[in-house]
């Protein structure tokens, strides 16, 4: 290097500067690379993994499997009358109200009576009129049957001289017409009185009262409203007898309807006494189907799902329990022997797909819902589970199912055994 160049000033000390350090000088190169292989190792520690997953186990217990079915409905009083008026007119007067508790035969409201009472005074005056004309028939049929004997006597007095046949023909005719007057009378006289047991009858109806002992739900008139008993008869009351014992109606599914019987036993729940459960027995069950619900799937067409209704008898000594509740009944259907129990999300644990599906967070089947995860677990079938080993590795054991709960299902096999672990699902990278 010639003398010239070395006396040369660089730029920065031409501008009275410090130089600049080497690493800084390439900061714009080696710091763009660090963040993007910082980005690249974050990217594959999530989408990585390790070589082994780790398992989700649950252990292998052997016990009694109580099988149940669930069903929702209300609760309805055991026996609930619409109590309704016969008769037309204004409400006078109502002697109950909703919540009181009322007597078989008590009055509870009366219909105004005074057309009815102006037409008990005719029918009255009607039946008086037609009994007098019954006795006026009855007067003259005596006057003709004397005369019709005397012309008799007399024909036999004389030896069949006197009186002419047409004489007597005449006399015998008109007690025949006299003893139809009579009849005719008569039954016009029950016609009256019938008539006015009628009106009686219907003012006795606008009295209203209580067909059963029991409480009043609902009162739907009032004082001063006028009634129209026609084709349908108007409802005043509803009334529940004895809400001491109700009963639970509940939909059962058409898959479970053939676990449910009478008389079995069974709790339910209702919102407004969370966490309580009330004892209830199956009654009955409908043989006719009482609902059918159309579903539409997304991609199918609609399908029909059918319920039939069974009735719970339901025991209410503490009054807590009102009609129209809505209630989730569990109906204990049965129970196994002692067996072994193996959760049924181990009986659809499939290992490759597991491991996908914990792959990480760029895995794009994450969230999806996979076929053999919808998949039934059907009683009797042949199935398998995988047991973990002490080095990690998976072992499929093959079982037969039994009866499920629908959270754990008894199995019978010859290779698996009470306190070994089944894997239920693979723990996704980093947890």
């Amino acid at each position: 290097m010639s003398e010239q160049d070395q006396t040369t000033p660089s730029v920065e000390e031409f501008l009275g500067e410090k130089p600049r350090p080497r690493w800084r000088r390439w900061a714009k190169f080696w710091v763009p690379a660090l963040i993007l292989i910082l980005l690249v190792l974050a990217i594959s520690r999530c989408t990585g993994g390790d070589d082994a997953p780790s398992y989700i186990t649950q252990e292998i217990k052997q016990g009694e499997l109580s099988l149940t079915v669930t069903a929702t409905g209300n609760l309805r009083p055991t026996n609930q009358v619409e109590v309704g008026s016969e008769v037309s007119g204004r409400i006078d007067q109502i002697y109950v109200d909703v919540n009181d508790s009322v007597a078989r035969g008590q009055i509870i409201a009366r219909i105004n009576t005074e057309v009815l009472s102006q037409q008990i005074t005719q029918g009255r005056a009607n039946v008086n009129a037609a009994r007098a004309n019954v006795a006026q028939a009855r007067a003259s049929l005596n006057v003709n049957m004397a005369q019709l004997n005397r012309l008799r006597s007399v024909y036999e007095a004389s030896g069949g001289k006197v009186p002419s046949q047409s004489e007597l023909e005449q006399a015998e005719a008109a007690v025949a017409r006299d003893r139809a007057q009579v009849a005719s009378a008569q039954a016009n006289a029950q016609a009256a009185e019938a008539a006015l047991q009628t009106t009686i009858t219907t003012r006795n109806r606008a009295v209203i009262r209580s067909p059963v002992s029991g409480v009043v739900l609902a009162r739907q008139v009032e004082p001063g409203q006028t009634v129209v008993a026609s084709f349908n008869t108007p409802t005043l009351f509803v009334i529940a007898e004895d809400l001491a014992a109700m009963q639970l109606r509940v939909d059962i599914d058409e898959a479970d309807v053939g676990q449910v019987s009478p008389d079995q036993k069974a709790t339910f729940t209702v919102d407004a006494y969370p966490g309580k459960q009330f004892p209830a027995r199956v009654e009955r069950i409908d043989l006719g189907s009482g609902n059918t619900v159309e579903q539409q799937g997304a991609s199918s067409q609609g399908n029909s799902v059918v319920s039939y209704e069974a009735r719970l008898t339901v025991g209410n000594s503490e009054g807590l329990l009102r009609p129209g509740m809505t209630a989730t009944a569990t109906i204990a259907t049965g129970a196994t022997a002692k067996r072994l129990l193996v959760p049924n999300a181990a009986l659809r644990f499939d290992p490759e797909a597991e491991v996908k599906e914990a792959g990480g967070v760029l895995n794009p089947d994450i969230g999806l819902e996979q076929k053999d995860q919808q998949a039934s677990i059907g009683q009797g079938s042949r199935q398998r589970v995988h047991v973990l080993q002490a080095d990690g590795s998976l072992k499929a054991i093959e079982v037969v199912t039994g009866q499920s709960d629908g959270r754990l299902t008894a199995v019978t096999s010859k290779e698996l055994k009470s306190g070994m672990k089944v894997v239920t699902g693979a723990k996704a990278q980093g947890q």
